[in-house]
């Protein structure tokens, strides 16, 4: 009986040590689904990313000449002007007096000349006073000149086509000379962007490398820009060095003051090439040193391969040496895959 049973026991855990290598036999035969993508040419050096605000070419911040009282603004903000218009003027009443008050020394300047003439000519009076009333006029004269020029700066014009961008006082404040009143945006210049950048990225471009513009305010929509003007030092305020960028379209949407993503590729990073994979290829990085898994359509397996990082550049790898553009590189699915083993293709 007892031999009966031993006999039985048996029998279950050979039975059960059979089963259980089928299922090892079965794991470790599974073929694990993966996804691919092409290694590819692209550029040796990263793109360079920053904000930008788009602006006038032009922009004019117009002031008085003289301080005084605002009479009038006859602009808002966003208003279209004309070349010549008047925007805005200071109360009269003083500069006009001022004027008055300088041409009446004038005339009487040139009276005292004329009657110290007579009275040179008559040997009445030397030639040094005669002199000195010459220079009076002459003084005069150019005080007036310079009142009659304050005059006309009393009030602002548009010196240009444009659109007033912002009105920085209302009528009746009182102005000091030079305070800017309103800005004006020219119309015939067009929008540039402007960005800062630091060092390490300013260093590699030149005029006219080329730049893609996302702007929030027009979603999905890449616009195409290229770079204008160079800083010749830093802001020293910020440390940071301004650019200017040239839009290659003119879209009527685009208003001054929008702020944009903008990717900047210098010329230099098209001089040389190296081979851009899927971040999502990467296994075990280390430093510059990394794996990634390689597939073989012809046997449908992958291998292991030591590559070597040159920088990351958002979603993209760009490597030094490891692999030739064109590999087939496993992204989904990479942590799990054998070296040399059989994978199942899927789309990633």
């Amino acid at each position: 009986m007892v031999r009966t049973i031993l006999i039985a026991a048996l029998s279950l855990s050979i039975a059960a040590c059979a089963s259980g290598d089928s299922a090892v036999n079965t794991q470790s035969e599974r073929v694990i689904p993966v996804a691919v993508a092409a290694a590819r040419v692209g550029p040796a050096a990263p793109v360079i990313r920053s904000s930008a605000v788009l602006a006038h070419k032009d922009e004019m911040r117009l002031a008085f000449k003289i301080g005084g009282v605002i009479a009038d603004i006859t602009v808002d903000e966003g208003s279209p002007v004309k070349a010549g218009q008047v925007l805005a003027q200071l109360e009269l009443a003083e500069i006009g007096s001022q004027v008055e008050q300088t041409r009446q020394l004038l005339s009487k300047a040139e009276r005292d000349l004329a009657r110290g003439e007579r009275l040179y000519q008559e040997q009445v009076i030397p030639l040094e006073s005669l002199q000195d009333l010459r220079t009076q006029r002459d003084i005069a004269a150019q005080t007036l000149k310079a009142t009659r020029f304050n005059r006309e700066y009393a009030v602002i014009t548009a010196p240009s086509d444009g659109i007033v961008l912002r009105k920085l006082a209302q009528a009746r404040e009182t102005v000091a000379p030079g305070t800017p009143v309103l800005v004006l945006g020219g119309a015939t210049s067009g929008y540039v962007l402007k960005a800062s950048l630091a060092d390490r990225d300013v260093v590699q471009l030149a005029l006219g490398d080329r730049a893609s513009v996302q702007f929030d305010a027009l979603p999905g929509e890449t616009l195409q820009a290229e770079v204008t003007q160079l800083p010749a030092a830093a802001d020293p305020r910020s440390g940071m060095f301004d650019i200017e960028l040239a839009l290659a379209t003119a879209d009527p949407r685009l208003r001054s003051g929008l702020v944009a993503r903008v990717a900047l590729t210098p010329a230099s990073a098209g001089s040389a090439e190296v081979v851009h994979i899927p971040i999502a290829a990467i296994l075990e990085g280390q430093g510059d040193a990394a794996t990634v898994f390689v597939y073989d359509s012809s046997s449908q397996t992958v291998s292991r391969r030591a590559v070597r990082v040159a920088f990351i550049d958002g979603p993209d790898v760009a490597l030094s040496e490891g692999i030739d553009s064109g590999a087939q590189v496993v992204t989904d699915g990479a942590a799990y895959v054998l070296d040399g083993k059989r994978v199942r293709l899927v789309e990633g």
